[in-house]
């Protein structure tokens, strides 16, 4: 399981770094500012996500093999989080409807979930 969250994050951050230089260089002359820093925060924040994705692949690998359903629940909410945060905010930039606005706040309680059981894991790892 450490392999395929450290494989998520890499990919992710990968994908970040290509959308801010999408938004950077293709989109700067063709969206309006304000559509062009909705696309940005959507890379800003996969490319968070993307680390926090390596902080539940380190927390896996310190943790009893008994005690990694948090962690493990806590990497997939990144991911949730990832797909309905980011991918909402793309969508909508690039000319998506505006009601995918509704889904980009599912992505943030993912988010936050994310951390909050991140946090409980990490009190679980050994010395």
């Amino acid at each position: 399981m450490t392999r395929r969250f450290v494989m998520l994050a890499a990919s992710s951050a990968a994908i970040a770094v290509a959308a801010g230089a999408f938004g950077a260089h293709a989109l700067r002359a063709r969206l309006e500012p304000r559509l062009l820093e909705v696309f940005e925060t959507g890379a800003r924040y996969q490319m968070y996500h993307a680390f926090g994705l390596l902080a539940v692949a380190w927390v896996l690998s310190r943790l009893p093999a008994d005690a990694t359903a948090l962690a493990r629940l806590s990497g997939w909410a990144f991911v949730a989080g990832t797909l309905l945060f980011s991918g909402s905010l793309y969508a909508m930039a690039l000319g998506g409807a505006r009601w995918l606005g509704a889904i980009t706040p599912l992505g943030g309680v993912c988010f936050i979930t994310g951390w909050l059981l991140l946090a409980v894991s990490a009190s679980q790892m050994t010395a």
